[in-house]
């Protein structure tokens, strides 16, 4: 985060005048430095003013003076040592900065590491760590290369690689690529810009504030960048190979490093480094270290890749990626073809042999011919299986398998070597495996299959597997095979509450994809029916939690019983509609409150048909609704009570405009004013916010209509909630309907204006944010400026809202008092209002809608609701005051423990 910014030029004066203290005091070693993170907004400042144009040494004179006298103080505090030297590189970031400071000397003063080594502050690895972040602020511009280079920088650099600090590694680790990849030349860059970036920020290489563009002069032919380049590759070819396990952490950095660099570099540079390291990436494969097979891999693939350029893969990069689809180690074999394979290469012939390694130890296993009669030499499908019978590398090696069968599944016909409908069989034959239910066909293989015999992580990753597999071609004619394994899976009394979550979410998965459920058996619905009974009482909160939400989920499923019959909610279909009610409305009483939450949200799904079809309320569904409101009021768990106002949400979105008027619509509307004047009142947050949306279909409801007005119930069905009721559909919310009259007199009538009200004076800034807009909204709506506005009827102006004489009527009130504006009020009114707030108490008082919307400043409470809350303390002026009264309170004498000034932090 940055501290607003302000042109060089047009520094505020009184910054300018302060900054010379500021530096006498970070520069004096005898008094008080103050935290750490002053330094880092001071430079953030400084970089912000660098942006903006100009000079600091211009704008700054006193920099110079402040960084002379910190670097030959030996007593200097290590903070503000890394904080010098990083602003030198800030500073020296522009030619013309660069050469002013080479000019006095300045650069050969901060960055002499002999220097820093007599001085004994070399050993602070906060000195070297802003010595690194410094020079890499400089290298923005060949000038700042030649310095390095000749001050023979590029051996230090390569020995912090290895450094004991971790975090000095990695900058020194990120310095080497930017400094050959930004001097590169610009034409033979390895991808555009916006590429680079995204790389770089999924790789965790962030550029400085002073970061540019790469030099537009041909660096890659001079002896500068030759001499880096040299020095670097010869580096990385030395340090790829670990000379003893301790060095096995300093490979891993190489391979990282490499990788990036080979990604973006272009082809000279490319080439220059592939050159380089062949042989030793040749030496690691060969070693068959298992830790370092996914990071080779990443550098094999990244210099594999073709870039713009459109050549073809180097030859030797090509033998590389064979040898490691081909090493001896099965599990190691496994990695490689799985980081192949996630990285989409488009090598058809590497592609197919890492799509048969995946698919092997589960034809092993599973016996279902995946590969067809005869594995080829490369495979070695005995190796594999001696390898399977150890059952640590088994588990490992089964569930790399299992995670990139989805995406085998996606691969051409001509690589993949069976149909994908064996894919299916396979995974749900290893399940089978996995229960103790079944044993392999595959001669030989009974050993392996003892290993994963109740494993619950290779179950995981088969039901995952077996999730994704859901749209496999010919998946759907495995239907029944699927649905009997993941009911036996529930119905287990061995499977662990994660595995039941898994197999419920497969079940829905694969019912999306299954229109037509004549494939289900009557004895498969039926045992899906007991089985969710049984698990309903499960004595796991987590697995009734995950029952329930499975019964929410099938009733947002459309299916049709056989081909040609009328769409119906897939737990219509498979559980007969005679179990989900129930069994919900038993979970409101039970004793999790998350199970309760979701037994609200599924009740709201699987009730959505009914309320769209304006159908008659039934005896539980009204008892359902009474619970409900009861739970609002007197349930102990916030989850429990957001998922009641989500469900009249949900259930004030689904009515429909073309049915009559039916008891679900009136029984509806008269739990709104209930929900409204509970909800605003509750004590959580998300409550009251979600209390305000309700608040706001209200409003779409009566003021659509009006020119001019915003509907916001669009935003709601955008929204992702944690218990969510709202139906994923889209509906279209009508206007005045069940005869109610779009009108001021509604909204006040139903406790919207009293919710909104509330919620303005809210002390969680959620709420009182989003109720200033609505009241705003509204204002604009029924309190047009112009007196010609045809919406101002004389009805609308003279609408009254009762204010409590307590709570937030009272503050309401009390800002009324404030904040009034010089119109003409009648004076007993207004001594109406001082005595209710004066007392505390009282009668409520009966106020113009339009007259408290006027009134209560609402554009400037926006103004205040939407900025931060350290807006007022976060600002340069701040931060220079805080340092020098930071160092005032002290170095004052009478200072206790414990009463030193705090500098702000943001």
């Amino acid at each position: 985060m940055l501290i607003t910014h302000t042109h060089v030029s047009t520094m505020d004066r009184e910054c300018a005048s302060l900054l010379p203290s500021v530096c006498e005091v970070l520069a004096d070693s005898g008094r008080s430095v103050p935290d750490d993170t002053s330094l880092e907004k001071l430079l953030d400042w400084f970089t912000g003013l660098t942006e903006a144009g100009g000079s600091l040494l211009e704008a700054c004179p006193c920099l110079l003076k402040f960084i002379s006298t910190v670097v030959y103080n030996a007593a200097s505090d290590p903070g503000v040592l890394s904080f010098t030297l990083r602003l030198t590189g800030l500073m020296a970031a522009t030619e013309d900065g660069f050469k002013m400071l080479q000019e006095r000397s300045v650069l050969n003063q901060v960055f002499n590491l002999q220097h820093w080594q007599e001085a004994g502050l070399w050993d602070d690895p906060c000195l070297r760590i802003g010595w690194i972040q410094g020079l890499r602020s400089t290298l923005q511009h060949p000038k700042a290369l030649r310095f390095f280079v000749q001050s023979d920088f590029i051996d230090s650099l390569l020995q912090l690689q290895t450094d004991t600090s971790l975090f000095v590694a990695s900058a020194a680790n990120r310095m080497l690529a930017h400094i050959l990849l930004f001097f590169q030349k610009v034409s033979s860059a390895g991808s555009n810009s916006v590429n680079k970036k995204e790389e770089d920020d999924e790789r965790g290489i962030h550029h400085s504030a002073t970061d540019l563009e790469p030099p537009a002069v041909t660096m890659e032919t001079s002896a500068e960048y030759s001499a880096v380049v040299k020095g670097i590759s010869e580096y990385l070819k030395e340090s790829l190979i670990p000379k003893e396990n301790t060095k096995l952490h300093q490979s891993l950095q190489i391979l990282k490093l490499l990788a990036l660099l080979l990604a973006q570099a272009g082809p000279p540079l490319r080439d220059k480094l592939l050159q380089r390291v062949t042989d030793s990436l040749e030496q690691l494969v060969t070693a068959g270290c298992s830790q370092l097979t996914l990071p080779l891999m990443d550098v094999i693939l990244a210099a594999n890749s073709c870039g713009p350029d459109g050549r073809v893969p180097d030859q030797r990069v090509t033998r590389l990626l064979s040898s490691m689809l081909s090493v001896n180690n099965a599990a190691d074999r496994c990695h490689a073809a799985a980081a192949l394979l996630r990285r989409g290469h488009h090598d058809t012939v590497h592609t197919a042999r890492a799509v048969r390694i995946l698919l092997l130890p589960l034809d092993i296993i599973t016996g279902p011919t995946l590969l067809g009669t005869n594995a080829s030499a490369d495979e070695h499908p005995f190796s594999v299986v001696e390898q399977l019978k150890s059952k640590t590398s088994c588990i490992s090696m089964i569930c790399v398998c299992l995670t990139n069968t989805p995406q085998i599944t996606l691969t051409p016909p001509g690589v993949l070597p069976c149909p994908p409908v064996l894919i299916v069989t396979a995974v749900v034959s290893l399940l089978r495996i996995c229960s103790g239910t079944s044993s392999s066909s595959s001669t030989g293989s009974s050993e392996v299959c003892r290993n994963v015999i109740g494993s619950g992580k290779v179950q995981k990753c088969a039901l995952e597997a077996l999730t994704a597999l859901n749209s496999s071609p010919g998946a759907k004619e495995k239907i029944s095979e699927v649905f009997t394994i993941l009911i036996q899976y529930l119905d287990s009394p061995d499977s662990d509450p994660t595995v039941l979550h898994k197999s419920y979410q497969a079940l829905v998965k694969w019912i999306r994809v299954c229109t037509d459920l004549s494939l289900i058996t009557d004895q498969l619905r039926q045992d899906l029916v007991e089985v969710v009974k049984k698990r309903a009482c499960d004595m796991r909160w987590e697995v009734r939690d995950s029952t329930v939400e499975f019964l929410g989920h099938l009733a947002g499923v459309h299916v049709s019983v056989s081909s040609g019959e009328e769409v119906c909610d897939a737990s219509e279909a498979l559980l007969g509609g005679c179990c989900t009610t129930p069994l919900l409305r038993e979970a409101l009483q039970d004793t999790e409150s998350y199970v309760r939450a979701s037994a609200i949200s599924a009740l709201a799904k699987t009730l959505t048909h009914s309320w769209r079809q304006g159908a008659a309320l039934t005896q539980d569904q009204t008892e359902i609704v009474s619970r409900l409101l009861e739970i609002l009021s007197q349930d102990t768990e916030g989850f429990p009570r957001r998922a009641v106002v989500q469900y009249f949400i949900s259930w004030f979105f689904s009515r429909s405009s073309h049915s009559p008027p039916s008891s679900s619509a009136s029984l509806l509307m008269q739990c709104v004013r209930t929900v409204l004047s509970q909800g605003s009142a509750d004590l959580d947050w998300e409550v009251k916010v979600h209390t305000l949306e309700l608040a706001e279909l209200l409003l779409d409801q009566a003021f659509s209509a009006h020119r001019g007005y915003r509907n916001g119930s669009d935003a709601h069905r955008a929204l992702q909630r944690p218990y969510g009721v709202v139906s994923d559909q889209a509906y279209t919310l009508h206007t005045h309907t069940e005869g109610v009259q779009p009108d001021l007199a509604y909204v006040v009538e139903q406790g919207v204006i009293s919710a909104l009200l509330s919620g303005l004076v809210d002390c969680d800034r959620p709420v009182a944010l989003k109720a200033c807009r609505l009241l705003i909204t509204l204002r604009e709506t029924i309190c047009p400026l112009s007196l010609g506005a045809l919406d101002a009827t004389a009805a609308t102006a003279t609408v009254p809202c009762e204010l409590p004489g307590r709570g937030w009527g009272q503050e309401i009130t009390k800002i009324l008092e404030m904040e009034k504006s010089d119109r003409a009020r009648e004076a007993d009114v207004s001594a109406q209002r001082s005595s209710s707030a004066a007392d505390g108490g009282g009668d409520g008082v009966s106020v113009s809608v339009c007259e408290v919307l006027r009134s209560l400043g609402l554009d400037q409470r926006l103004d205040v609701l939407t900025q931060s809350s350290d807006h007022i303390h976060n600002s340069p002026l701040s931060l220079l005051q805080d340092i020098l009264t930071a160092s005032g309170a002290h170095a004052h004498p009478d200072t206790k423990p414990g009463q030193e000034v705090i500098v702000d932090c943001y």
